[in-house]
């Protein structure tokens, strides 16, 4: 089975970039077992996102989250990326996040029609 390709939206990728080594290290490892149909190490559902979307939690000199969607067939699609500064999800990046989806479901639309 061939990976399934990666597709970053927004400032997702360089989000991850701006991540230290070993988060950055920590985020290409989970994404990469998700492209071959695995689950991540330490991963969360996020409905609050959308339905399919999940949280890749990293703990490596710190907090950090990706969210990303795979239920598509042609990609894994990574909404945003972020450090986690505190307990809860910070709602920004939620609805950020979601947006992102919006827009990504919009698009997938209007290639349908």
């Amino acid at each position: 089975m061939a990976d399934k390709a990666l597709t970053w939206l927004g400032t997702s990728r360089a989000d991850v970039r701006g991540f230290p080594d070993g988060a950055r290290r920590a985020v290409g490892f989970e994404l990469r077992q998700v492209q071959h149909g695995l689950s991540p190490s330490d991963w969360k559902p996020m409905p609050t996102v959308g339905a399919g979307v999940f949280e890749i939690r990293i703990h490596e000199a710190g907090e950090y989250r990706v969210l990303y969607v795979a239920k598509f067939a042609e990609a894994i699609y990574v909404l945003h990326a972020f450090e986690k500064r505190t307990r809860q999800t910070p709602g920004v990046a939620v609805e950020l996040a979601r947006a992102r989806y919006k827009q990504l479901q919009q698009a997938r639309r209007r290639r349908e029609e």
